[in-house]
């Protein structure tokens, strides 16, 4: 029986290499919306607030705040003009992440791939000091870590990727669905999966579109399951929930699968695309760092 070969990464094997985070630190995560949040952060939005930055004069009605009236135009122009500032905007930026037994497998690994890229993201956000949350999810939202900010915390989201491990039938319906209940904010969402999920993916869009959230999919699969190097007569164990299946591997049942796997994964595309959602289809063989200082930001996702 001819397999793929895996290769599992090593315990030590670090996410992000510091000549890496000195480059990702040039970057900052954008928004398509204008998102308020609870506290005030460093971005500014085109709504017009109380900090310190400058943004505009209008005319003065009744019931305006008096201490915002620019007494210094009064004394020339007799006019009553109020000045209007840039309100400060707190982004949210939450990553969530499947963490299966589908995701523990693949060469290059398909978790370790996954935890690089939502570490960079998060080390982007945090440089910025945007709100960020990570959630990585199998049947449930099984570990989380919400609403850090700021530099000092990226040792700490570090280890919290590096430490969570790989278990459970994936189930992307039920998590979207609490996720959906559960999240009060808005802000951007990537979701990061191989969607190797047999409840599917269309409801579980449905109930993260029900947030009005800026959201981007990014669909991850390993070189071994686009162009599987398999021949003979296989039995197969579906490593999530151990259901098999006795086949024997010819070209035919070869080329139906791969034309198989690129229906689905346009049927995907198309799904979000028609929603407003940005799709980026990668495989793990796409160095992690491309994805993010390349297609990222061509897709709108970083700057």
């Amino acid at each position: 029986m001819a397999t793929a070969p895996v290769r599992k990464p090593a315990p030590d094997e670090e996410l992000l290499s510091p000549e890496f985070m000195s480059r990702l630190e040039q970057l900052e995560i954008l928004s398509r919306k204008i998102f308020i949040g609870r506290t005030k952060g460093e971005r500014r939005s085109k709504r017009k607030g109380e900090s310190v930055e400058f943004a505009d004069y209008r005319n003065y009605v009744v019931g305006d705040d008096l201490r915002f009236l620019d007494w210094n135009i009064y004394a020339r122009l007799e006019r009553l003009l109020l000045k209007l500032f840039m309100e400060e905007e707190d982004l949210n930026v939450t990553v969530l992440f499947d963490t299966s037994k589908s995701m523990d497998w693949g060469d290059p690994h398909k978790g370790l791939y996954v935890k690089r890229v939502a570490a960079a993201l998060s080390y982007i956000g945090l440089c910025n000091y945007d709100r960020v949350s990570l959630y990585g999810y199998s049947g449930t939202l099984a570990h989380e870590m919400r609403g850090v900010r700021g530099r000092r915390l990226v040792s700490q989201v570090i280890r919290f990727l590096e430490n969570i491990p790989y278990d459970g039938v994936s189930d992307f319906t039920a998590v979207a669905k609490r996720f959906a209940v559960r999240y009060a904010g808005k802000g951007v969402v990537v979701v990061l999966s191989d969607f190797m999920d047999k409840s599917g993916y269309a409801d579980g869009i449905r109930y993260l579109l029900s947030r009005d959230l800026d959201l981007y999919v990014i669909h991850v699969l390993s070189p071994q399951e686009i162009d599987p190097a398999l021949a003979g007569d296989l039995k197969l164990l579906d490593v999530e929930d151990s259901d098999t299946a006795e086949v024997t591997i010819s070209k035919p049942l070869l080329d139906r699968y791969k034309a198989n796997l690129q229906s689905y994964c346009l049927d995907l595309k198309n799904h979000c695309t028609r929603r407003g959602i940005t799709y980026l289809f990668t495989s793990t063989r796409v160095g992690f760092d491309v994805l993010v200082m390349a297609y990222l930001r061509q897709r709108g996702l970083l700057r």
